[in-house]
């Protein structure tokens, strides 16, 4: 009981600590790193999800919103901000889970990759008709950002 009461006791003062540390943080570094991480994630977006196996989107183009010849730039400025918010999301997790050393950013990074977008991008090539080399594409650009994201996350921060 005492054991328990005192291992409590750490993990509230470390918590408590690690707020601390995040109301004295940088804010204009963070804004910073997220903008620099988003520009950075944009170019691994266009080029994993863009580029590579791009004959493999006309396979099954039931599975995609636009239609030929229709403009994309309301759906690019949409998923640009989600991935910018993705980048200050997982950027505020590094501030706050772990000390800002990049094998322990890339650490989270696999782990956040591992929790989130590889499984729901695999559980639709199973139940849906995107293409398993698209699949694979699109995941890998998932970890591209968070890697990115770690990176500059422990160089600025």
């Amino acid at each position: 009981m005492q054991r328990t009461q005192r291992t409590r006791s750490k993990l509230y003062l470390i918590t408590q600590l690690r707020l601390r540390e995040i109301n004295f943080m940088n804010w204009t570094r963070f804004i910073l790193a997220v903008v620099a991480s988003g520009v950075a994630a944009s170019f691994a977006d266009w080029l994993f999800m863009g580029v590579l196996f791009h004959d493999k989107y006309l396979l099954t183009p039931e599975m995609w919103r636009g239609k030929p010849g229709q403009t994309e730039a309301k759906t690019m400025m949409f998923s640009t901000l989600f991935g910018l918010l993705s980048c200050a999301v997982f950027a505020y997790l590094c501030i706050f889970a772990t000390d800002l050393a990049f094998k322990n950013t890339l650490k989270l990074a696999i782990i956040v990759w591992l929790l989130g977008p590889l499984p729901v991008i695999f559980i639709n090539v199973i139940w849906t008709r995107l293409h398993p080399q698209l699949g694979l594409s699109h995941s890998l650009g998932w970890l591209a950002r968070f890697v990115v994201t770690a990176a500059i996350v422990a160089w600025l921060l």
